[in-house]
């Protein structure tokens, strides 16, 4: 089989089996095959230097980066536009078809490419979700537990502290069966907010060591996490066209749904950076309530509340934020803030 006049591969990744759609200049089909994981790479050895279009997936990352590594062109594509580009019948052929044709439309919008030092940042925000998320259901799980013997605290941090207090204090007067359960979600819950705030430890010493990390911080409602993961996630400003395209990248702009010269906007779009979305509302909602202790330094918030819900309001916030941290990650500058 000739290779030589191949011009665009379409690669439908999977975890074992691969299929590999190319094409040369005039979309004639050179080759359409399945391939291990193991011959991958000495299969595209064989071709000659061209471009190669992917999926955005958790793995797409690692084969950017040693297809580019081979002299590749690799451009990765968000899987939600790629799908109308495949025919009547899902299979691997038509979707690796359908990568082959996507990436060469002019308007496609691609996927940086992660670096191995990006995604090991990222790593580290993911493993705390995690950790937090667990830390959670334990803490729901202790507060069901202790309801069974008529003991009621309250939900959030304060009734955490609480229920260890009460756990305390009736703990002989509780049936033996249930001291060692207890005992072992005390022990979990210490050790998941240990290992929680290790992370939070080297997340912060990273912020303190990358200059655009600390500009960030200088935004209100950004704090270290929020900072980090956009310093991580972002790399390059550039990379958008605008800060409202940043926006709408993290899914902080209204979903539309216009047509006939009508403008038609529905709720927030929620597509995007789940985290770094949550940590910019989070930090909205603080400043929220900075806003309504000292009105006079956020005159807009405190004039939005006046009008709008606060929860509206966060999100007017947290897509405000974005914007900001888009041009300073632009402009390399630190935040100003202005009264008026």
């Amino acid at each position: 089989m000739t290779f030589e006049k191949i011009t665009v591969v379409g690669l439908d990744l999977a975890k074992n089996v691969f299929q590999v759609h190319a094409i040369d200049e005039v979309g004639n089909v050179i080759v359409r095959r399945q391939l291990r994981r193991n011959q991958l790479l000495h299969f595209f050895e064989q071709l000659p230097r061209c471009l190669v279009g992917m999926e955005a997936c958790s793995t797409s990352h690692y084969w950017a980066r040693e297809l580019g590594a081979l002299g590749f062109d690799v451009k990765l594509m968000p899987p939600v536009y790629v799908k109308p580009y495949v025919k009547r019948g899902k299979n691997d052929a038509a979707d690796a078809e359908a990568i082959c044709e996507a990436v060469t439309r002019p308007t496609m919008r691609f996927v940086p490419v992660k670096t191995c030092e990006r995604q090991a940042l990222l790593m580290q925000h993911k493993t705390r979700d995690l950790f937090v998320r667990q830390r959670t259901a334990i803490i729901n799980a202790l507060r069901g537990h202790l309801a069974e013997f008529g003991i009621i605290t309250p939900q959030g941090k304060f009734g955490l502290k609480g229920a260890l207090e009460a756990l305390h204090v009736v703990k002989d007067h509780l049936p033996e069966p249930s001291w060692q359960p207890f005992k072992h979600i005390q022990m979990q819950l210490e050790e998941l907010s240990n290992k929680i705030a290790e992370l939070d430890r080297t997340i912060m010493q990273w912020c303190r060591g990358q200059a655009a990390a600390r500009r960030l911080m200088t935004i209100p409602g950004i704090g270290f996490l929020t900072a980090a993961a956009i310093a991580a996630s972002v790399g390059n400003a550039d990379e958008f066209k605008s800060a409202r395209q940043f926006a709408a990248w993290l899914g902080l702009t209204p979903r539309q749904n216009s047509s006939g010269g009508k403008e038609r906007l529905g709720r927030i779009s929620k597509q995007g950076d789940r985290t770094i979305r949550r940590l910019l509302v989070v930090g909205a909602t603080a400043v929220i309530r900075r806003a309504r202790i000292d009105a006079p330094s956020f005159p807009w918030i405190a004039k939005l509340l006046q009008r709008k819900p606060a929860r509206m309001v966060s999100i007017a916030i947290a897509n405000k934020t974005a914007r900001v941290a888009w041009a300073l990650l632009r402009r390399e500058e630190t935040y100003r803030h202005a009264t008026g």
